[in-house]
């Protein structure tokens, strides 16, 4: 019963955080908040967090015995992954991508300004670890994700991340051809979405 509701709530909590970030309710947001939809980017990092919080506690409680572990030299191998996929994330995070704008920052110090934006989407970065992946970021986090030891809850967790992260993507993808138009669909057919060296459409 505790999977069965455990595998309810992350579902749950990754439907509400597609949905809110969604085409659609961005699209709604924007015509009802005007001038305020600058605060919405963090309004949205902030109920992100404040619900996950208590979901990952709860799950943590429930964790059981280990079926995957690691001996040497599995275990040097896996941390090594795990180190790998940090160090993407961060660097994905901090140097490929405006965190800024991620954590909503940005849009509050430029509204106002009466900026298109269009200038703020002129070209797409192809430099550093956008050259390899398109979405460097959740290719970490997936790398992270299947180098834990796992126990059953992890595996169930894992999966529903995984699935997640991936139709998370192509919603995100269907965005940036919205946004970039042929500039992003020659970048798709020039770097792989989520595995790196591999065929690049996808």
């Amino acid at each position: 019963m505790n999977y069965l509701l455990i595998a309810l709530m992350w579902t749950g909590y990754c439907a509400l955080h597609s949905f809110l970030i969604s085409i659609g309710f961005t699209n709604l947001m924007k015509r009802s908040l005007k001038e305020y939809y600058a605060f919405y980017r963090l309004f949205y990092n902030v109920i992100s967090v404040v619900l996950l919080i208590p979901l990952l506690l709860y799950t943590l409680q429930k964790e059981g015995e280990a079926i995957i572990s690691y001996s040497l030299p599995l275990t040097i191998i896996r941390y090594l992954l795990i180190s790998i996929s940090m160090l993407i994330v961060m660097k994905a995070f901090f140097f490929d991508y405006d965190f800024l704008t991620f954590f909503g920052i940005r849009q509050l110090l430029e509204s106002g300004k009466n900026k298109s934006r269009e200038e703020y989407s002129s070209e797409i970065k192809k430099k550093g670890l956008l050259g390899i992946v398109r979405h460097p970021m959740y290719f970490g986090l997936l790398l992270y994700l299947w180098c834990q030891t796992i126990t059953f809850m992890d595996l169930m967790v894992n999966i529903i991340l995984t699935i997640y992260i991936i139709i998370g993507t192509y919603l995100e993808e269907k965005k940036l051809v919205m946004e970039f138009g042929d500039t992003y669909i020659n970048y798709q057919h020039e770097v792989p979405m989520l595995i790196p060296f591999t065929k690049a459409k996808g």
